[in-house]
């Protein structure tokens, strides 16, 4: 009973559907077929060495289009020259005076802070021996940077973090053949 309540519905819906359409945009025959003057077409050859031509009395040094060309026209033997004087270079940083800022007062107190060897590793992440999200401040010789704890870390005590390249050589201040360097870590 229900397979032919479900068959019935289904061609009622699908006869309503049909019934709602438009009919087709347009003519409804095809257009009859209409035939061209052989004298529309002409043909030509162009040969491919052949010189170019040049409009009829045209001075012999003027390009097929000088009659086209806009006044401000550039040639291949017309010079650029900017109005006015060139500009000057500075050698030196202009020097911005800055309020003094007391020492540290743009971070807070760490929990606690640590001196070891920092070294790079190609990971692409900042490893310690500290749960994976724990905020830390690494400081050495060519500055600091914050970074979050991403994965776990050295093994030798001395050794404190491993760090990414970048990062490494971003604090570090050394040449690009060291692989370690003294920092201080503060962890947040």
């Amino acid at each position: 009973m229900r397979r032919t309540s479900v068959v019935a519905t289904a061609a009622l819906i699908a006869a309503l559907a049909l019934a709602g359409l438009p009919g087709p945009a347009g003519s409804r025959s095809p257009s009859s077929a209409a035939v061209l003057a052989p004298a529309a077409f002409t043909s030509m050859v162009v040969p491919a060495a052949a010189p170019a031509q040049r409009a009829s009395g045209s001075p012999a040094d003027a390009s097929p289009d000088h009659a086209l060309r806009s006044a401000g026209f550039l040639g291949a033997s017309a010079r650029l020259a900017e109005p006015g004087a060139a500009p000057t270079v500075p050698t030196t940083r202009p020097r911005v005076a800055q309020p003094p800022t007391a020492s540290g007062s743009a971070w807070k107190k760490p929990k606690s802070t640590v001196a070891g060897y920092a070294t790079f590793y190609d990971n692409g992440t900042t490893a310690m021996r500290l749960p994976r999200g724990t905020v830390v401040r690494i400081c050495g010789g060519g500055g600091c940077i914050e970074r979050t704890v991403t994965d776990y870390g050295p093994v030798k005590p001395s050794r404190v973090v491993d760090m990414d390249r970048a990062d490494f050589f971003g604090i570090c201040g050394c040449p690009s053949w060291a692989g370690s360097t003294w920092v201080t870590v503060s962890i947040y």
